[in-house]
């Protein structure tokens, strides 16, 4: 049961509800949006990013160039039905570069926020979102964002995942740091860039003397 300040707070916010429902389409959302990210700075759980979705145009959302993640047709179509039927309960996680909002999760919700008509429709153009750790601004951060997104629930493209090991190396990230982010054990970066034929950037390294590359063996173990 709310007390009495809460409920003082309520009744001078419930007026202005009516008010908001008086504005056009691009005005209300940009005002609730707004109303939001005020409430969400205030909020006990503000460290969390689920705890402000914003809705922004879809236009505004840009794949990124890196997601190794892939979906076939019929689990595509399966995703644009699961949206239709159960509306977007989960939403797009973003970068925001201010001018545009990078994917860092979601790449398929993007996508069928974009080109499924009958969605795009219903939500009117604009896509949830919901804007990654601020403090987070490097790019190899986002890859590793990504790529954590990934691994807790779905499959890779192995070659796209052996060119983001080779980015990040490429960043001056340790192998150390790169098992840690992306929840790899060492044997496994090196596997990658083996795949790449860039084993020689690893010569120096100890790893294990067992480790042999076979094609009929798994190359990326995922976890559930």
């Amino acid at each position: 049961m709310m007390n009495l300040i809460q409920q003082a707070i309520l009744n001078q916010i419930k007026p202005l509800t009516e008010q908001i429902a008086l504005l056009d389409l691009e005005d209300k959302v940009e005002l609730i949006n707004e109303l939001k990210i005020l409430l969400h700075k205030v909020s006990p759980m503000k460290d969390e990013p689920v705890d402000c979705v914003l809705w922004v145009k879809g236009e505004m959302v840009e794949a990124n160039d890196y997601n190794p993640n892939s979906v076939a047709p019929p689990e595509m179509q399966l995703l644009a039905t699961s949206i239709l039927e159960d509306g977007y309960t989960q939403p797009i996680v973003t970068y925001d570069e201010k001018s545009k909002r990078t994917v860092v999760d979601g790449f398929h919700r993007n996508r069928v926020g974009k080109e499924n008509k009958d969605v795009k429709e219903r939500v009117k153009g604009f896509l949830p979102v919901v804007t990654i750790n601020e403090w987070r601004e490097d790019k190899g951060d986002r890859i590793a964002a990504t790529i954590r997104h990934n691994r807790a629930r779905g499959k890779h493209k192995i070659d796209s995942m052996s060119d983001i090991v080779i980015e990040l190396k490429r960043r001056n990230w340790s192998d150390e740091k790169i098992a840690r982010e992306l929840g790899m054990d060492p044997d496994e970066v090196l596997r990658l860039c083996q795949i790449s034929g860039l084993a020689e950037m690893f010569k120096d390294q100890d790893f294990s003397a067992s480790w042999e590359i076979g094609l009929d063996e798994p190359l990326v173990t995922l976890e559930d």
